[in-house]
Parts: C-alpha cells; sequence; structure tokens
C-alpha cells in the first residue's frame, strides 16, 4: 500500500473519540506509535480476504465498510468516522483476516496503530481493550440495522438513514455522492434513490447539484427516516 503524506493541518490524534477517551498514561503510551494517515476519497484500505496490518483511527471523513459479491458487485454495511475505528478483525480473533472492503466515502485523516503493537496494549486488557470492544458491539448494531433496514422498509427511508449517518460524520451539512453510487451503496435501482431525492428536495429537505447533497432542514429528515437510525445512534 502506498504511504500517503499528510498536511500540517492534520487533526491532533484526541479528535478521534475512542483516543481521547483513554486515560492519560494509556494515551500517552499509544502516541509514539500512531502515523499520521491521509485519507482522500476513494481510497481502498483494504479489500476482503486479506490480513490486516494496521488498525485506523478516523479524526475526520468517513469509511464505508461494504461486503462484496463475486461478480463485483457491493453493498454497504457500515460507516465509521471519528467515532470509531477501522479494521476491527485484528482483535476479534480471526486471525487479522477480513470479510469486508473498507473505502473512503468522504476525505478527511487517520492515525494508523501497527497491528502487532496494537495486539500488545489490547492484550494487557486496559482501557483500551474495553473501549474497542464498546465500539466493536456498537458497529455490529449498526450492521444489523443496516440488514433489517434495507429489507424492512422504503427506499426513502433508507436514503433518509444514510443521509443522517453521513452528516454525523462530517463537519457541515453536505455530502459528496452521486446518486448512482448512494444506490450502490444501498444495493438498490438508481431509479428508487432518484425518485426519493427528488421527494426531499420537493419538500425542501435536501438540495442536489453535481453530486453534492445539502441537507437544509435535518429535523424533518429525521422525521421521514425509520427507526433504524435511532437504534444505532443510541448504541453509538
Amino acid at each position: 500500500m502506498t504511504i500517503r503524506s499528510v498536511s500540517p493541518t492534520v487533526p491532533p490524534p484526541t479528535a478521534n473519540r475512542l483516543l481521547a477517551a483513554l486515560p492519560k498514561a494509556e494515551y500517552q503510551r499509544l502516541v509514539p506509535h500512531l502515523k499520521p494517515f491521509a485519507l482522500p476519497l476513494g481510497l481502498v484500505l483494504y479489500e476482503s480476504g486479506i490480513e490486516l496490518t494496521q488498525l485506523y483511527f478516523p479524526t475526520g471523513g468517513i469509511v464505508s465498510l461494504q461486503c462484496v459479491t463475486e461478480n463485483g458487485s457491493s453493498t454497504e454495511i457500515a460507516v465509521t468516522g471519528s467515532e470509531g475505528a477501522v479494521g476491527v478483525s485484528l482483535f476479534m480473533g480471526g486471525g487479522g483476516y477480513t470479510t469486508d472492503r473498507a473505502v473512503v466515502q468522504s476525505s478527511g485523516h487517520a492515525y494508523r496503530l501497527a497491528a502487532d503493537y496494537m495486539m500488545q496494549e489490547f492484550e494487557r486488557g486496559g482501557f483500551l481493550q474495553n473501549v474497542l470492544l464498546r465500539f466493536t458491539q456498537a458497529l455490529i448494531t449498526q450492521m444489523a440495522q443496516t440488514a433489517v433496514c434495507n429489507r424492512h422498509h422504503s427506499v426513502d427511508q433508507q436514503l433518509c438513514r444514510w443521509l443522517l449517518l453521513g452528516l454525523d460524520r462530517v463537519r457541515d451539512n453536505k455530502i459528496k455522492m452521486t446518486q448512482k453510487q448512494i444506490a450502490d451503496m444501498l444495493g438498490v435501482r438508481r431509479e428508487g434513490v432518484t425518485a426519493a431525492a427528488g421527494q426531499l428536495q420537493k419538500a425542501g429537505i435536501i438540495s442536489y447539484r453535481r453530486g453534492r447533497i445539502t441537507v437544509q432542514d435535518r429535523p424533518a429528515l429525521e422525521k421521514r427516516t425509520c427507526e433504524c437510525y435511532g437504534v444505532v445512534k443510541r448504541e453509538t
């Protein structure tokens, strides 16, 4: 994997909420091993089936976790931002091998922690282990709720949920994503996303132009979504 340079404006490690939650002693022990890493839009952090060598702590941006079929199509199963970590297979007992793909959906920055040192800290049984496991529980909840939502709720509700999850992880009210990309994330037809987005725009809840969605009325968006968003937000 190509090492990408990071601008001087990269946020500190404490911009990641898991790292910020660590007691001072654990945090200071970890800091020398945290390496800044740029997250440009579209970067694939890892593909399914590989052995992970790094745990990523995003400080901004959104990383999409996706399941990929044999024919190359994919569906998003969860998103992660500065509230969590990417690469939880490292400490979940599977030998570091993963079945999902991680792709940067909204650009930002992260800090990488090498797998060997991460496991050394994890096996101390301290607060890092605790927050990583608690985050993983929230991530599993998000994956399960996504499956329920995709099976039982309308495209309109799925789109609202997806937009809200994205808004929770960006610094403003704008999300850069084409309707085709959103359809791929949700695993639905593009025509369904186009119709759903059109209804939201007609209601004045969003505006859409050239691959950029601006949410103009978040409370109204929350009223139109299903219960899945609330379940995930509370667990996180």
